[in-house]
């Protein structure tokens, strides 16, 4: 073992030690976030504005911080956009990260002096948890990649502008820098499709041991490797024994990436986002991902079945139950308050806590009443596939209001990569598993309001020919596993087979 090596099981040892002394406290580690981020903001703009000065509890807090989306505190963001300082937090953000807004345009979430090495650090815990559990370092002399959108960054008032992952790509460690691929150039290419090509020049000749990025456009990485090489990804890279994913349910891609790679790897979940590194999965054998209480955030959740109530619930980590739906809300050391971040999760663990992405508030289908998340899709999908010869690409599902005959339904939308031999048991499958994850989609089945649901097969690289179509094929964009409405549908629909 290098010396590398033997010191990454050292420096994971202690970093487990300190991270699970935090984890066993989690109240008392969120309350001395709280009164840490109330006493750092009170005297900015927005402090004063909601009486920081004066509050010294949670309650306190509920009573004088609304909840909101980033429309909600565009009118500080503006401000800080335009050079003004202590407006969500002391002086200016260090950067800006830049991501897409469905009623708001571009999103411009701040990155403070305190809240970036949180990110840069989360990311390196994960990894060292990761080799403290499993024993498993070998990738530290090897090579990694992280497939990422470009570093490139431009500037506005003396801010730096640019994406979440571009940035924090300037903080990649020294001692992993020459381990570490593409090449700067290469990620700088804007063209998605001809970045990976030349990603898959530089690396299909490398000892690549680690592999990030997320599922839908490894899937392509994977494919183009393959097509030059005429390999397995587990053969042409034999150490490879680790991918990272965040940002996309894994499971769904599982059947594809063991068939590509020809044999399995570990999987480590992470849990980033521009607004904050909220947890990371701490062990291969407990379902879920740790929620990072001590990395500079207070946490609410509200229960998504209250979300839209004149007055719903705001509860702080000590009053969560397992197996419930949250919308999760961030208060952040960067100047985030009330901030809902649009995801909603479920606690798999309270010792210590732990969660699963569950979807998106805005994603859901409700357009009879039935309200089915994300979570009960990907989840029925599975069961569909469990034991069965089939894999996919990628799918999407949207209501189906104005049928041209007969009951309205659900549209599934599935690009397959081996697809099953009966299309129509296989919505069969899916639908009886919905129905037993669903009440009121089962009762609306039930009472004939709606009829089973279709699903619709996708020519190859239908979703990719979409994405690109739009303006988003590659980097972190990804299409919406559910919608409320037709817009991704009917222009899907140019795709069925």
């Amino acid at each position: 073992m290098s010396i590398k090596g033997i010191l990454s099981k050292i420096y994971a040892s202690y970093i487990a030690h300190k991270t699970y002394k935090w984890a066993s406290e989690p109240e008392e580690t969120q309350l001395k976030v709280f009164k840490h981020l109330i006493e750092k903001a009170k005297n900015t703009e927005f402090g004063k504005d909601h009486n920081f000065d004066n509050i010294k509890s949670y309650d306190d807090f509920r009573g004088n911080v609304p909840v909101v989306a980033y429309e909600g505190l565009k009118e500080y963001i503006d401000k800080v956009i335009d050079g003004q300082e202590d407006i969500l937090w002391p002086g200016k953000p260090l950067y800006f990260a830049k991501t897409s807004g469905t009623t708001s345009g571009s999103k411009f979430i701040p990155l403070s002096v305190d809240s970036l090495p949180n990110h840069i650090e989360a990311a390196k815990n994960a990894l060292l948890l990761y080799i403290n559990e499993t024993g498993n370092n070998t990738f530290v002399d090897g090579k990694m990649i992280f497939l990422q959108g470009s570093p490139e960054l431009t500037k506005q008032n003396g801010i730096n502008i640019g994406r979440l992952s571009g940035i924090t790509a300037h903080f990649v460690p020294s001692y992993l820098q020459r381990n570490r691929l593409p090449s700067w150039e290469t990620n700088l290419i804007d063209d998605w499709e001809k970045k990976v090509d030349a990603i898959v020049e530089e690396t299909f000749d490398q000892d690549m041991r680690l592999i990030s990025g997320i599922p839908p456009w490894m899937v392509m990485y994977f494919e183009r490797l393959h097509e030059k090489t005429g390999k397995k990804i587990g053969d042409l890279f034999p150490e490879f024994s680790l991918f990272i994913n965040g940002g996309v349910a894994y499971e769904p891609y599982r059947k594809k990436f063991n068939e590509l790679i020809g044999r399995e790897v570990d999987v480590l979940e992470l849990y980033p986002a521009s607004e904050g590194f909220i947890a990371f999965q701490d062990s291969q054998k407990d379902d879920g991902m740790l929620l990072l209480l001590d990395n500079g955030m207070f946490y609410e959740f509200i229960p998504a079945n209250e979300f839209y109530n004149e007055n719903p619930s705001r509860l702080s980590i000590g009053e969560v139950e397992l197996g419930v739906n949250y919308v999760l809300i961030l208060n952040t050391n960067a100047g985030l308050w009330g901030y809902n971040i649009g995801d909603t999760i479920v606690f798999t663990s309270k010792t210590p806590y732990r969660i699963k992405v569950s979807g998106r508030i805005k994603h859901f289908i409700s357009a009879f009443g039935e309200h089915v998340i994300g979570k009960e899709v990907e989840d029925s999908l599975k069961e569909a596939i469990a034991n069965q010869n089939i894999r996919l690409n990628e799918f999407t599902v949207a209501p189906q209001v104005n049928p041209t005959s007969g009951l309205p339904y659900h549209e599934w939308f599935v690009e397959f990569e081996n697809a099953p031999e009966n299309i129509e048991e296989f919505a069969s499958n899916i639908d009886n598993a919905l129905r037993n994850k669903n009440t009121y989609y089962n009762d609306l089945i039930s009472g004939k309001v709606l009829r089973p649901l279709i699903v619709r097969k996708i020519e190859k690289n239908g979703f990719n020919n979409y994405m690109k179509s739009i303006g988003k094929l590659g980097g972190q964009n990804k299409t919406p596993r559910l919608s409320n409405n037709r817009e991704i549908a009917d222009m899907l629909r140019q795709y069925i087979t």
